[in-house]
């Protein structure tokens, strides 16, 4: 007996979200994109309107051509009736192409500015957001739920209002051309709409299975081709293979399958009631044609509009999915978009004048939006300008925290950080930060070449000013050793580089900046020693004359440093030159001993002085 094959809870839990039903605050907030086309909207619903009268007198019109021109031996009546046809038929053709083509555009005008308002605001959010947001969600907001609402502005909306007006159209004639064919052809329907809803409910919880089919197959994919090399490295692909065959894509086509099934139901019974309806009218209507009471043109052209009846009632189920879909999808477009930028100029916010570089922390305490526990608590920091500032702690201590706040990607909770002298809260924030430069552990490269990434840095810079930051770091030498120089491509992440080299790019796009406080955030934790005596060689000169903040758990990088701060949960415990910190025999003699030590800094004869 095969075992059920069950998708990660996450998944499921997900996938549960995905439909809900009509809800009017999620419209009123969509409709906010549609008001700028709304004169092509009514255009295009003008044009609907006109296909629509045009589709449902095609039956009248094969009706007049019987009766007029047939059946009274009429050709000329034939010949009037037919032109006028091609004349609606063509007017039908030309209409329907306007408004497909009008509403296209307005679907691909609103899919961009939707993405252009999202993309805006992922700008501003601040960084707390994207602690609590993974890349993958909104990049799923960005693109998957935008295009649900292109979906349905494009084509189901007045898709919708079509098959509404094709119904009460195709009824008008029913019950206007005879009134017992018309009740006899209504019997059927309350089947149709039965089978309707019923398909509906099973198609939903189908599609929604497929979904998160979709979802589950795609993680696993990612996460192999992101892991590629640690499967070959332990020889997973045999037993990657087996995983995804049996478990991963089997669930995927079973979820298809059982949708398939659903849908390959549906449509005949749909027929089949077509048919019935058909067969009756033909028959009742055939008595009645030959007792004279009704004519051969009226019973063609009932079973004509039978057949036009049910598909635009079909149809309208499987638009109910697309609006559910699409509340869905809405729902979570407004929820990034309202979600409030933490970090905000103040309306008389002013820009920075050009930063000296003098800093302090004035009783500053700090904790998240939705968590009260304090990550800093009452920190007192002066820093003099040009001074150099060693950041140490273990890890969680606050250290990144306290940068955070420097550069003002998050505001204290309590107290004040000022520059100059000035509260970085009466600042424009852009105005602060293009006179910082920041370096990060893990350093990110653009998609582009080595060039574009430093200019990253400083945009208007020429060729000459690049290569000197490059050179100022050590990292000329190695360009220059690739295939195009500083035209290489370095592709997505730096994909081509070595974090080392990565690194030294990062450094020279900080440094071309010009900064005047320099932030180094772990920035040589992931590069060799030997790389690592090439950026200390630069820093020593690169770090004169500005304030620097470093970040780091290695000796050689803070030792020179003419402050060091020492934090510990969120607190500053110690604070002196490396020296005084060692004599002190406190946390930061603690830390040098188990983790900064280094021979070559601290001879081994001063080191057994220190620990007696």
């Amino acid at each position: 007996m095969k075992a059920k094959i069950i998708p990660p809870a996450f998944i499921t839990q997900s996938e549960e979200q995905l439909d809900k039903g009509y809800d009017p605050r999620v419209a009123r907030g969509l409709v906010q994109f549609l008001r700028p086309y709304y004169g092509q909207i009514l255009t295009s619903l003008v044009f609907m309107i006109i296909v629509t009268s045009a589709s449902v007198s095609g039956p009248y019109f094969v009706k007049l051509a019987i009766d007029e021109g047939i059946a009274k031996n009429d050709i000329l009546a034939l010949r009037n009736i037919a032109l006028i046809y091609f004349g609606v038929s063509v007017v039908q053709v030309i209409t329907n192409i306007a408004r497909v083509r009008l509403m296209s555009r307005v679907g691909q005008h609103v899919l961009y500015d939707v993405r252009m308002q999202m993309f805006n605001h992922l700008q501003k959010l601040s960084l707390s957001f994207y602690n609590r947001y993974s890349v993958g969600r909104v990049i799923t907001r960005v693109i998957n739920d935008v295009g649900t609402l292109r979906e349905f502005v494009t084509w189901a909306t007045l898709a919708i209002v079509r098959d509404l007006l094709a119904i009460i159209g195709t009824l008008i004639a029913m019950l206007s051309l005879n009134l017992r064919l018309s009740l006899l052809t209504f019997t059927v329907l309350p089947i149709m709409i039965l089978a309707t809803i019923l398909f509906r409910q099973a198609a939903r919880r189908n599609y929604r299975k497929v979904r998160a089919a979709v979802s589950w197959t795609n993680s696993v994919l990612a996460e192999n081709v992101n892991g590629v090399r640690v499967v070959q490295a332990f020889s997973r692909q045999p037993h990657n293979y087996r995983n995804f065959k049996d478990y991963v894509n089997r669930y995927f086509l079973e979820r298809s399958l059982d949708a398939a099934r659903v849908a390959s139901i549906f449509t005949p019974i749909v027929d089949v009631l077509g048919a019935i309806a058909i067969a009756v009218v033909v028959y009742v209507g055939g008595t009645a044609v030959l007792g004279e009471s009704i004519t051969a043109g009226v019973l063609i052209a009932f079973v004509l509009y039978i057949v036009r009846l049910f598909h635009p009632i079909r149809d309208l189920s499987r638009r109910f999915d697309t609006l559910q879909s699409t509340m869905a999808g809405g729902e979570r477009i407004l929820e990034l978009l309202n979600t409030p930028v933490e970090v905000q100029d103040a309306s008389d916010a002013r820009e920075m004048r050009p930063i000296v570089g003098d800093v302090r922390f004035e009783s500053v305490s700090f904790h998240y939006s939705d968590d009260p526990t304090l990550v800093l608590d009452g920190i007192d920091l002066e820093v003099r300008a040009g001074e150099t500032v060693a950041l140490v702690g273990e890890t969680g201590a606050g250290k990144t925290t306290i940068v955070k706040l420097l550069t003002r990607f998050h505001d204290p909770t309590a107290g004040r950080v000022l520059v100059d002298g000035v509260d970085l809260r009466t600042v424009i924030q852009g105005s602060l930060r293009k006179q910082m430069g920041m370096v990060l552990q893990d350093p990110f490269l653009f998609n582009g070449s080595v060039k574009e990434n430093i200019l990253f840095g400083r945009l208007g810079a020429s060729d000459v000013d690049v290569i000197a930051a490059a050179k100022a770091v050590g990292a000329d030498e190695f360009i220059m050793r690739l295939k195009n120089g500083y035209d290489t491509s370095v592709e997505e992440g730096g994909a081509t580089l070595s974090v080392g080299q990565r690194q030294l790019i990062s450094f020279a796009r900080a440094l071309l900046a010009n900064p005047r406080i320099l932030i180094l955030d772990e920035a040589t934790s992931s590069v060799d020693t030997q790389t690592e005596q090439i950026i200390q060689k630069a820093l020593a000169t690169l770090l004169k004359g500005r304030t620097s903040f470093v970040i780091a758990h290695r000796l050689s990088t803070i030792t020179n440093a003419d402050k060091i701060v020492v934090i510990n949960d969120g607190k500053i415990v110690e604070q002196g030159t490396h020296f005084e910190l060692l004599a002190n025999l406190g946390m930061y003699y603690e830390l040098y001993r188990t983790g900064f030590q280094d021979p070559d800094r601290f001879p081994q004869g001063q080191q057994t002085k220190r620990a007696e």
